[in-house]
């Protein structure tokens, strides 16, 4: 039997209805699956970018940025219009023209692609990559491609292009380590993003593409091409004029990043550690913004007086030699000042914390409180001679000397003190009982063990120089205060979230224990050790410390104002040099910080 045309067609038609049924069901499978974990637009609502965390000092400088991301968010309402029209202009011409997907430059994109015969020009735009930074993988595929278009239109229907573009140049990486344009404009140009040049925008337009290829600190031929780039299409779209684009295109590049670097990295390290037991990661990505105690015009000054004290110990052939300086504000035990090296690129131990070393005869003054405790006074006479004391056995016998190996007889405990006589402390030590001097240096707040042996009173014990600094604060107040640094941290919307106000100070010397300790401090300085500190122009008092061999030299003191101690060694304890004293190593520094303040 002969079949018919219309018999063959009916068989086909079913076949071809029910492939293109099957085609659709398995196309409609596909992009339910690949929208099925797309996420929700409206977390927009919520974006909360990693933003760096900033510290300040008293008197609002920024001493670092912390940062996870390096960056801190500017609002799109900021950021100037020549800015986002540099982007616009490089990255989707017709930003404020399409829906989130741009059909005519994707017809464009595929033509040029046809006649290279490769993936040469893409079509993405500024939403669509705003979408991949924020909701998918980096991965190249038709799906993730999918997604990105559906993103892109969801983003479109719910915010404005102000908002999408404002959330794109925060959002964007644009290589030195920089993430968002805020962050970007310091890091290539040292300035914030409102005052960036219509070159200065098209540069960074050009990063986010390959900010590795198109760095100008790598390759500056590169660079410049892709900014001159940036700079023509800004005039193609009308974004500038002629006179604009010609003073652009003559701006030189910059020749090297504004890495920005701890300020008195030492305190601010200290800081850190102290914010990271309730902060962990948020002190590096939340934004915040602390506000310390430090004055950084005195930090400068600490800082020029270690420098002016390790020169002139160089001078003398002094060399690999460390110092540390710390203030502290008498009146509320707020942290001013503090050094605690000479290089902290070359090493970050923190000698005004860390290092615990033998304070040597800047520890006497505690000896002498423990008297003036129990009713001595400054002018009661003591006995400088030599003594003998036996320890645990027969063969261990101490015979205390004096610096200048000398003995001076019977001295006013004032002279004693003033001219640092190690035979006549230990006698007062001995007299008012070893482990009384022990809980005495426990009251001052001193937590290293000082132990209870005679060889104590002349500095045998180990501590650190902010114990001591702080012990001075209660020789001149009468006063133990806590170790503030931190005055308070604010959130990035601005919103107090701790203020550390300094605790009220507990009072544990009496009047006359604090006439008495100024009595023999201010007797260094007019007749003793510390007679150099002479020549400053104001009332100061302190206490000079050398250990064994030179290998410590110290000095503490206060004026009305402030506490101050300096410490300077090697961190191998090898000695200074020989006749390094505290007078002469560490004292020079303490006076060149005091006379400035």
């Amino acid at each position: 039997m002969k079949k018919t045309r219309s018999s063959g067609i009916s068989i086909i038609l079913p076949v071809i209805l029910i492939t293109i049924a099957i085609s659709l069901g398995l196309f409609s499978g596909y992009l339910f699956w690949a929208f099925s974990d797309l996420p929700k637009i409206r977390q927009l609502e919520q974006y909360t970018p990693l933003e760096s965390s900033n510290v300040y000092s008293a008197d609002n400088e920024i001493l670092a940025e912390l940062f996870v991301e390096r960056r801190t968010f500017v609002p799109s309402s900021s950021i100037p219009q020549h800015v986002k029209n540099a982007f616009i202009a490089v990255e989707d011409a017709r930003f404020y023209k399409h829906s989130g997907i741009d059909f005519v430059r994707m017809v464009g994109a595929i033509k040029e692609d046809l006649k290279a015969r490769g993936f040469v020009q893409g079509a993405s735009t500024i939403t669509q990559q705003l979408a991949k930074m924020l909701f998918l993988k980096p991965e190249r595929s038709i799906s993730r491609k999918i997604k990105e278009a559906a993103l892109s239109i969801q983003i479109e229907r719910h915010y404005s292009k102000d908002e999408i573009i404002g959330l794109y140049l925060n959002q964007a990486y644009f290589g030195t380590r920089a993430y968002g344009i805020e962050a970007a404009a310091y890091a290539y140009f040292g300035k914030t993003t409102s005052n960036l040049s219509i070159a200065e925008a098209a540069l960074l337009s050009a990063l986010p593409k390959a900010p590795s290829s198109y760095s100008p600190f790598k390759n500056s031929q590169k660079a410049l091409n892709r900014r001159n780039y940036a700079i023509r299409k800004m005039l193609e779209n009308g974004f500038i004029d002629e006179r604009q684009y010609d003073a652009a295109i003559k701006e030189p590049l910059p020749t090297m990043p504004h890495i920005r670097q701890y300020k008195s990295p030492y305190f601010v390290d200290y800081v850190k550690n102290i914010l990271e037991e309730d902060y962990d990661e948020q002190l590096y990505t939340a934004g915040l913004k602390i506000y310390t105690t430090l004055d950084y015009k005195m930090q400068k000054e600490a800082e020029k007086a270690v420098v002016f004290g390790i020169e002139n110990l160089h001078k003398r052939g002094r060399t690999n030699v460390q110092a540390a300086l710390l203030a502290v504000d008498m009146r509320t035990g707020a942290i001013k000042a503090m050094v605690g090296g000479t290089d902290f690129l070359e090493t970050q131990f923190n000698r005004v914390t860390q290092a615990i070393r033998q304070p040597g005869s800047s520890f006497k003054p505690i000896v002498y409180l423990t008297a003036f405790n129990q009713g001595f006074s400054p002018e009661d006479i003591i006995h400088d001679g030599p003594m003998t004391f036996v320890g645990s056995s027969k063969s261990d016998v101490w015979v205390p000397q004096n610096y200048e190996r000398e003995y001076k007889g019977d001295v006013p405990i004032r002279f004693a003190l003033a001219h640092s006589l190690n035979a006549a402390t230990v006698y007062l030590a001995d007299k008012v009982g070893i482990r009384n001097v022990v809980e005495t240096a426990k009251m001052l707040g001193i937590k290293n063990t000082v132990h209870p042996y005679l060889s104590s009173a002349l500095g045998a014990s180990d501590m650190t120089l902010m114990e001591l600094v702080y012990s001075y604060t209660a020789f001149a107040t009468g006063k133990r205060f806590d170790h503030l640094s931190i005055e308070r941290i604010v959130d990035r919307e601005g919103l107090l979230l701790e203020e550390k106000k300094a605790m009220p100070p507990k009072t544990i010397l009496d009047n006359l224990a604090v006439e008495e300790m100024r009595t023999v401090l201010r007797a260094v300085v007019v007749e003793g050790t510390g007679r150099a500190a002479m020549s400053l122009p104001k009332t100061v008092y302190g206490k000079t410390g050398t250990t064994d061999d030179f290998v410590d030299a110290w000095f503490l003191g206060f004026d009305d104002k402030l506490a101050v101690g300096v410490w300077v060694g090697r961190d191998n304890h090898k000695p200074i040099g020989s006749g390094e004293t505290g007078a002469r190593a560490a004292l020079p520094i303490w006076m060149e910080f005091m006379k400035n303040e």
